[in-house]
């Protein structure tokens, strides 16, 4: 809400080549209250001083030599980035009143003037100046609040994600570890590969719930130290159906992502894997990024069934392969990608290991 202190403290320009003009309009507004008064005749000076002060409202005679009003104000919309120019011309000449008005002028006062079409003029100018600064103001603050909350926003996003998995596999004391360093994974190598900040941004958010299909899976399956039996195995390998229908038919764009994910993250390149034995660009992106990055943490990871692998190792073992890991098992492109940062992998996974 504007005070009358408000647009007595405005800052005002007075532009004229005429002393006696200056003068006049400066004798004015000081005996109406208004506080900060700059006046010059040079309308050279207009840019400098603006480009400065930002001034509320500027007083601008038309017809001057040298550079007249009509080049001034072609020089501030130069400098005001919103377009908005904070003009009140004066002129004598009733055809320059619409020119002015098309130049980006404000408002205008005729010659000769007069004390009381000066100051009415002058406090609406004023009045709408103060007030789009305050609405400007208003939406900067707005945003920049919408910036945080969004952030927020996120933070639970992904920690609730993180007590989605850790609920799936509570068991696993890694388990929070492992989907933080899965988020860090499949988001570098996306970025890698060249993907927008929309997808980037997804996948990071929709990785790290791949297993949470292994809510369902019974204890004595989930947590058996050697091998399954066929029918252990088939039951196993259900994880991903029930992932892709825990998380089916979400509106949400990470839980969407989550979905394709969870069904498609075993399939191989070379149709080898499961649930459905896709290959090929048949398997959707994300997942075959997931696949590999997953495929990483696994092998660096100490199971009960398996010690964990060096960095080093577990390179080797998805480039060259070890009888179960195998290059054809992913997509080419995004293997070319892994190795050319694998390092990223190593500090990830170092970065985020108790």
């Amino acid at each position: 809400m504007l005070k009358p202190v408000d647009l007595l403290n405005a800052s005002i320009l007075i532009v004229d080549d005429k002393d006696a003009n200056v003068r006049l309009l400066e004798g004015m507004l000081g005996a109406a209250g208004y506080t900060s008064v700059t006046s010059t005749t040079d309308p050279t000076e207009v840019g400098p001083l603006y480009r400065r002060a930002r001034y509320d409202l500027i007083l601008l005679d038309l017809q001057m030599p040298g550079m007249d009003g009509f080049q001034v104000m072609e020089g501030l919309k130069e400098i005001e980035p919103d377009g908005y120019l904070p003009v009140l011309v004066i002129t004598a000449q009733p055809s320059h009143k619409l020119r002015a008005l098309q130049a980006g002028a404000m408002d205008f006062i005729s010659k000769p003037i007069e004390l009381a079409e000066v100051l009415l003029r002058v406090r609406n100018m004023l009045e709408v100046r103060l007030l789009h600064k305050e609405s400007r103001n208003y939406n900067a603050i707005l945003e920049q609040k919408v910036c945080e909350r969004t952030a927020d926003l996120q933070d639970n996003y992904q920690e609730t994600i993180f007590t989605m998995m850790r609920a799936a596999e509570h068991r696993d004391e890694d388990t929070g570890a492992h989907v933080q360093r899965i988020s860090y994974y499949c988001g570098e190598l996306a970025r890698r590969l060249g993907m927008g900040d929309e997808f980037i941004d997804e996948i990071f958010f929709a990785s790290p719930m791949h297993d949470i299909g292994k809510i369902g899976i019974p204890d004595h399956i989930l947590l058996k130290p050697s091998g399954f039996t066929p029918d252990e195995w088939g039951i196993m390998k259900g994880h991903t159906l029930m992932g892709a229908k825990i998380l089916g038919q979400s509106k949400s764009p990470y839980l969407r992502m989550g979905a394709v994910i969870a069904l498609n993250h075993h399939e191989r390149w070379d149709g080898g894997g499961y649930p459905n034995g896709r290959r090929g660009e048949a398997i959707p992106l994300p997942a075959r990024i997931m696949n590999i990055c997953d495929v990483y943490d696994a092998l660096r990871s100490k199971r009960p069934y398996k010690p964990a692998l060096g960095h080093a190792k577990t390179v080797d073992v998805i480039l060259c392969g070890d009888g179960r890991t195998q290059p054809k098992h992913f997509d080419p492109a995004i293997l070319q990608a892994f190795e050319a940062n694998h390092s990223l992998f190593r500090d990830i996974f170092d970065a985020h290991t108790a």
